[in-house]
């Protein structure tokens, strides 16, 4: 729902009803992760896509029903050769959508989540996606230390949001099953159970770009491509200018190990964070790197040849860091694509962050036989034994 959010709240705010599909749940090679949403409204505007085009019509019909009835529906799509005019997913994949009419007004639960989206604070949309009638389609807004709406059972609304913000805690987006007691449980142990989608919306994660040289500008352009606020930083004023970062979110001028202390203190930094270190100079590289390796972040690398990244090893561990911290270093930073240009280097480093965030092998597709979209590494029975 984040990628149609302001549309939503333009409804909202005009007390016009509409109806959000919200991918809840994929398996095999769906085309788009759980949160991915299409929105109708009362006037039949489409906004969003759950599939990439496969079942849009389909799910635009479930919309429209949903509008005109109330009632919420949990739909499956999947692949299907039986008959060539069938609703599915051409991909092979499988995905559940849960379709619930919005009305302004009518749920304090999503009224809330909402308000707090469209103001950037962090929230989770938490709903009930199946289980006894009265609960489906129940919504709560949950925040750090609060929460909106109900769902009428104390213990179950005490254990769903619990476990809705430690998921927001963590800027996840899934599924959990609980008893209507609120003990978790597996989905295939019985009936009596509620089945929860939780969809985070936190701030986009930050990547941040230390030394503002020719390659940094091409890494910021592409990290906010892929969706991150993206910083420069480098200690030089000359250099470290918004006319020569036109595409960052900020640009910093300060030593980068001080600067990376103060967003540090500030809680400014988590798990999501993707450092990418281009100075290649070690008065600035190394003080940055003995801290961040010691940190919990999602990614540090450091652009450099190979005699440099060994000579940043030696220093470093001459400053006490183990080769386990060691070992989080991405260096020299990027697959090897053969890049020359500042572009082309940018595209290596983006697709090595995401390869690292999601993942991947890092090998082409056709050199495998493994899935295509994929939360875990693929298996090395999928693996080619060789390639040429």
């Amino acid at each position: 729902m984040q990628d149609i959010a302001e549309q939503l709240n333009a409804w909202h705010a005009a007390g016009r009803s509409f109806a959000v599909a919200s991918v809840v749940s994929v398996s095999g090679s769906a085309p788009r992760d759980p949160g991915a949403a299409l929105a109708v409204d009362t006037e039949g505007e489409a906004v969003g896509s759950v599939s990439g085009g496969c079942v849009e019509g389909a799910v635009y019909e479930l919309c429209q029903e949903v509008l005109a009835s109330g009632e919420p529906v949990l739909h499956r799509f999947g692949f299907s050769d039986e008959d060539a005019f069938a609703v599915g997913l051409t991909c092979g994949g499988i995905i559940d959508v849960f379709v619930q009419r919005v009305v302004p007004g009518a749920s304090d639960g999503l009224d809330a989540a909402l308000a707090f989206i469209r103001s950037g604070s962090p929230v989770a949309l938490l709903r009930a996606v199946s289980g006894p009638e009265p609960l489906l389609g129940a919504s709560l807004a949950v925040t750090a230390d609060t929460h909106h709406g109900t769902l009428g059972l104390p213990a179950l609304e005490q254990a769903a949001v619990l476990q809705a913000r430690a998921m927001l805690d963590s800027g996840r987006t899934g599924q959990f099953t609980l008893t209507q007691d609120g003990r978790p449980c597996d989905p295939s142990t019985g009936t009596d159970l509620v089945a929860f989608f939780v969809e985070s919306h936190v701030p986009a994660p930050r990547m941040i770009v230390f030394g503002a040289i020719d390659f940094a500008a091409a890494v910021a352009r592409i990290g906010g491509f892929l969706g991150y606020h993206v910083t420069v930083c480098d200690a030089r004023p000359v250099f470290a200018t918004q006319r020569r970062f036109p595409t960052a979110d900020q640009v910093v001028v300060d030593w980068p190990h001080r600067y990376l202390d103060a967003e540090t203190a500030a809680g400014r930094i988590d798990g999501r964070t993707a450092l990418c270190v281009l100075t290649h100079d070690a008065k600035f590289d190394l003080p940055l790197l003995e801290r961040a390796l010691r940190m919990p972040l999602g990614f540090v690398g450091a652009m450099g040849s190979r005699r440099t990244h060994q000579e940043r090893l030696d220093r470093l561990r001459e400053a006490g860091l183990t080769e386990v911290e060691l070992a989080r270093l991405r260096s020299p930073i990027g697959l090897d694509l053969g890049a020359r240009t500042p572009e082309e280097t940018a595209v290596a480093v983006a697709a090595e962050i995401t390869a690292h965030r999601r993942g991947g092998t890092c090998l082409p597709l056709s050199a495998h036989g493994g899935p295509i979209h994929h939360d875990h590494p693929i298996r090395a029975e999928d693996l080619p034994r060789r390639i040429a």
